[in-house]
């Protein structure tokens, strides 16, 4: 039966993305952000006796993998976080992977499907959850303090109208709970000075995405699973990531730079004692989106790619 979940996903560096995983067609892969299964379908194209493991943990998105991969015997999809990394290898009996990419992005569906809440351009319980389960954007808009709404404000939507907004949420849900995506767009469109609302783009994007951000645990899930993805990279295996966000492009640059450096002794040292040496290098510095991209889906416009190959055990 075909799915009824329209999960169209433009999928950033597309191809790039995939190319920086040089592909083996006998490798072993894994896509940690399976969504609609567009990078997973190029890299599902590349092999033969190859075998590549989709992952995702929102249930619309497993629904539109399964059915699309169904006559596929080269791929099995998992619905989990990627930060299980390591245990989903375990699961599978695989020992080593030749390629891991992660595409850190919302996907278009979930921004597009009102109902799930990650959208200020349609009206929809406040939700966020790409699992579907856990803390709510409603939990955190209703129940954070005033200081904790105004540090992830400001420190995942790099907002600098925080404090603002965080007092005028307080306020208004001292009179009411707030329970629509609307509802809070316009509380934070009243916190901010006219002047500044009167200019492009729309005010309540960044605290969106902040709220996002922490609903879902964005920042941590990518940090604790860096290094057992490069873990689970057999040498000659890449770790690709398109990040969209300065803080998460921040954590993968400076980790990929950590996999790539060797002695850590003072450069006094007449001799290295640390033995320690590279177990990386870089695929390339890093991409950035063409003009042509951009324009054709202007949700590329923040997104980078970088790349580490693992060179030693």
């Amino acid at each position: 039966m075909e799915s009824q979940i329209n999960f169209n996903h433009i999928s950033v560096f597309y191809h790039e993305a995939v190319d920086a995983l040089d592909i083996k067609p006998d490798g072993i892969y894994f896509d940690c952000t399976g969504g609609g299964g567009g990078h997973s379908s190029l890299i599902a194209s590349r092999l033969t006796t190859g075998h590549l493991y989709t992952i995702d943990r929102d249930p619309d998105a497993i629904k539109v993998l399964t059915e699309r991969f169904s006559g596929n015997s080269n791929v099995t999809v998992v619905n989990s976080r990627f930060s299980r990394i390591k245990d989903i290898l375990k699961e599978h009996g695989v020992e080593k992977a030749d390629g891991i990419l992660a595409d850190l992005g919302v996907s278009s569906y979930q921004l597009d499907t009102g109902e799930r809440g990650f959208s200020f351009h349609t009206d929809a319980p406040l939700d966020m959850r790409m699992s579907k389960e856990g803390l709510s954007a409603k939990d955190v808009v209703n129940t954070y303090s005033v200081q904790e709404l105004t540090k992830i404000i400001s420190a995942y939507g790099e907002e600098k109208f925080a404090r603002n907004i965080a007092s005028n949420i307080e306020r208004h849900r001292a009179e009411k709970e707030i329970e629509t995506t609307l509802e809070l767009a316009e509380i934070i469109k009243e916190a901010y000075p006219a002047s500044v609302r009167r200019k492009s783009g729309h005010p309540a994007r960044k605290t969106f995405q902040a709220i996002r951000i922490e609903v879902n645990s964005e920042l941590e899930e990518l940090k604790n699973s860096l290094d057992d993805m490069f873990e689970c990279l057999s040498v000659g295996g890449r770790i690709a990531i398109i990040t969209f966000h300065s803080l998460e492009d921040r954590i993968v640059k400076v980790k990929f730079n950590d996999f790539c450096s060797g002695c850590t002794c003072p450069p006094e040292f007449p001799v290295c004692v640390c033995g320690k040496t590279p177990k990386g290098k870089l695929a390339f510095k890093v991409k950035e989106p063409t003009e042509k991209e951009t324009e054709e889906n202007p949700r590329a416009r923040s997104a980078k790619l970088r790349a580490v190959e693992r060179i030693a055990e």
